[in-house]
């Protein structure tokens, strides 16, 4: 792995740092080396948790919300230096990115103002990472909740030790069947052949996902529109919702939101609005959308 060109993609909670213009003029102007083929899409059970490498947690404070926010080293996991991602084998998932957070404060806003309720719904959180509007979602008595990342590594290592020390802290562990938490690791184009809320053409459109959650996923133009799909098949219809946390702009690889929902706006299938922004001066403007069927 070490072979793989790695990138600062952009800062997360823990580095605040602001990328520069060079990078993405040096990511442009080079040739896209060959990804690797991508792993198949598998379940990875909570009994999977892995104990071979150092979790620690801190507590983070979102509003009125503590949850608690695993920490593992990149380089135990993947034998990799600190990166944001390295493309076709390590996601970013071992970062707490401000997306995240800005998620779950504009979660708690409108569970608080009553727009939005969690009790009984089922929820997908799409590259879930530390996973916490999803567990925020768990500890507001969602009847299921099922996380997805591209790296089955970042679940066993992160994500689902990050989810007991939350919900355990809560009295509320995921042993105890209170709420229904599994987890998928692969790519976009192929999970939905395992996600079991999916819905795959059928004319009836019950069964399928309440609420999706993500968060920084669209930095990458290549993957939005295997992404997109992914939403499609996975949101119930008509009443089901997206959130959705991300910057404007990521300046270096293309993504951001304009460029998503222009996509969006295209498809002519669902519609968008502005939840809140942020701009806190630490990086360029980050937004929370709601996407509903039209």
């Amino acid at each position: 792995m070490a072979t793989n060109p790695t990138f600062q993609l952009f800062s997360s909670t823990n580095d605040k740092s602001s990328q520069g213009s060079g990078l993405g003029l040096r990511f442009f102007d080079s040739p896209e080396p060959a990804l690797p083929p991508s792993p198949p899409p598998v379940e990875v059970l909570s009994s999977e948790a892995s104990f071979s490498v150092d979790f620690a947690v801190d507590k983070v404070t979102i509003g009125d919300v503590t949850l608690l926010k695993g920490r593992v080293n990149t380089k135990e996991v993947f034998g990799l230096p600190n990166s944001d991602l390295v493309p076709g084998v390590y996601e970013g998932g071992l970062k707490l990115w401000e997306g995240s957070i800005d998620l779950v404060k504009a979660l708690e806003k409108v569970t608080q103002s009553g727009n939005v309720s969690f009790s009984g719904k089922r929820v997908l959180e799409l590259g879930c990472g530390h996973a916490l509007p999803g567990i925020y979602a768990c500890l507001k008595g969602a009847d299921a909740t099922h996380l997805q990342d591209f790296n089955a590594e970042v679940l066993r290592c992160l994500t689902i030790p990050n989810v007991n020390a939350n919900l355990s802290k809560n009295s509320s562990p995921v042993s105890l069947g209170e709420t229904e938490v599994r987890f998928f690791a692969g790519e976009w184009s192929e999970v939905h052949q395992l996600l079991p809320l999916v819905n795959d053409g059928e004319t009836d459109k019950k069964g399928v996902y309440d609420i999706i959650l993500m968060a920084e996923t669209i930095y990458s133009i290549p993957a939005q529109k295997s992404l997109y799909e992914l939403i499609k098949r996975c949101l119930a219809y008509p009443d089901g919702s997206v959130y959705m946390a991300a910057k404007k702009y990521y300046f270096g690889v293309g993504g951001g939101t304009r460029q998503f929902l222009s996509m969006i706006k295209k498809d002519g299938v669902l519609a968008s609005s502005l939840v809140s922004e942020v701009t806190d001066g630490s990086s360029n403007m980050r937004e929370v959308w709601k996407l509903s069927y039209k």
